[in-house]
């Protein structure tokens, strides 16, 4: 017998198995390819006002949800480990610093991280600079936040994804509520950030109170630049010429800065405050939230979100780990992993259990539809890269006994209610009159 004949004998013995023409030797579970990674970039703000109440509690969604995946620990249809058997690795960057900033990060994370999908960004500016970048090269860019109609309504991307709803959604369904909660509105002031996110909000307000109440006259109309903080000279201008209603899109730091600025100098005691979105406040604000200001989440999410098993399990999920409620931004991150979690799993299991590309898991994004925390996600708009969903509305109410901020007599309007049909402008619709708008309360 010979000497490589010996060593296949030996090896056989010992459930190995040697090449042919060299003697060399592996173990049958060692020669099989270990279950890939899927190395996932978050984007969103780590640092600045905007970290405390939307960058850092989406960040640590995506942790909770990431370890939820990878330890299978997720409710059905969530429950396979991590992305179809692979362990799904995030790699956080921070948002802060600006869209030219973000356009290098996000090339970063695609180039030399090597990430196969990118989950992130807040700021409507970010994601109007950062989407085209992502078509460029052809990479899965998945955004969970950013507001603006315009990443949809004004380009044509074929891997680029929104898995929330826009903010038109927003003021059409806080214009709504006025309307069926009665309130009386002869005249309004607006106060929104000079950048993409505010003027949109500002727009799509602004028409939809011509169409619902034409005899309403805007009055000031204020538009702060991004992050400016102090609001003395906004405040004054409001409280000299105050009008019924008082619309503001602020967000994060900036609005935060507003209340607490305005709230000791009685303006909210003079003018009914209107928000779109403004329950990731309260928890920081409590008792300086005045009581009664109408406001939204963009969803029925949040504060606002109903009860449902799923729902439930991130309450839970979430508050065991970081020892608070989630909230809007928590919930958007949720259904943005949950929606490319199912994704993946799709587009690997048409490519016979292999990683897909990234184009096959846009292929399987595209038109989607799942359950998330805040209920159903549709990719409905956007050649159905452009998600839709239920949102709420609904007033505070400071509960002294508990020491948090309640959202109460919240009304709920469907999606087809408040978000334009496929392929309309939210602008054009709006001023149209909501045609196709069905199952509003």
């Amino acid at each position: 017998m010979t000497l490589l004949q010996t060593l296949s004998s030996f090896a056989q013995r010992l459930g190995l198995v040697c090449s042919a023409t060299i003697a060399l030797c592996t173990a049958p579970h060692a020669r099989a390819q270990e279950p890939a990674t899927f190395k996932l970039g978050v984007v969103t703000f780590l640092s600045g006002p905007a970290a405390e109440s939307n960058g850092v509690p989406s960040a640590n969604a995506a942790k909770a949800l990431v370890a939820a995946f990878n330890a299978a620990q997720a409710p059905a249809p969530y429950n396979k480990p991590g992305f179809g058997g692979m362990k799904v690795e995030a790699v956080f960057v921070d948002e802060a610093g600006g869209a030219t900033k973000q356009v290098q990060e996000l090339r970063t994370l695609y180039g030399r991280e090597g990430v196969d999908a990118v989950v992130g960004y807040v700021g409507s500016g970010d994601c109007l600079a950062v989407a085209p970048v992502a078509e460029e090269l052809k990479r899965l860019l998945v955004m969970f936040d950013c507001g603006t109609p315009r990443i949809f309504e004004d380009a044509r991307y074929s891997m680029v994804f929104r898995t929330a709803a826009h903010s038109a959604m927003d003021n059409v369904a806080l214009v709504r509520y006025l309307v069926g909660k009665g309130i009386k509105v002869d005249s309004y002031n607006l106060i929104n950030q000079d950048y993409a996110f505010g003027h949109d909000n500002k727009k799509d307000f602004m028409v939809s109170m011509e169409k619902l109440y034409p005899g309403a006259k805007p009055g000031v109309d204020l538009l702060p630049k991004l992050g400016a903080g102090q609001y003395g000279t906004e405040i004054s201008a409001l409280m000299s010429r105050p009008a019924a209603v008082t619309h503001t899109s602020l967000w994060g730091g900036d609005l935060q800065a507003l209340i607490l600025q305005g709230g000791p100098r009685g303006l909210f005691k003079r003018t009914q405050l209107v928000m779109p979105l403004g329950d990731h406040v309260l928890p920081s604000l409590g008792e300086k939230m005045p009581d009664g200001v109408i406001l939204g989440a963009r969803g029925r999410i949040g504060k606002l979100a109903a009860k449902s098993p799923l729902n439930d399990w991130w309450v839970q999920t979430y508050s065991r780990a970081y020892q608070s409620q989630p909230l809007q931004s928590e919930y958007r991150m949720a259904q943005a992993l949950m929606g490319l979690k199912l994704a993946v799993e799709k587009a690997m299991a048409a490519n016979g259990g292999r990683k897909p590309t990234p184009e096959q898991i846009a292929a399987a994004l595209r038109n989607a539809e799942w359950d998330s925390p805040g209920g159903r996600i549709r990719m409905a708009l956007g050649q159905g890269q452009q998600a839709i969903q239920d949102t709420a509305i609904g007033r505070t109410r400071y509960n002294k006994a508990t020491k948090v901020v309640d959202v109460v007599d919240v009304q709920v309007f469907p999606a087809e209610c408040v978000n334009p049909p496929p392929e309309a402008r939210s602008e054009d619709w709006i001023k149209a009159g909501y045609p196709g708008a069905k199952a509003c309360p």
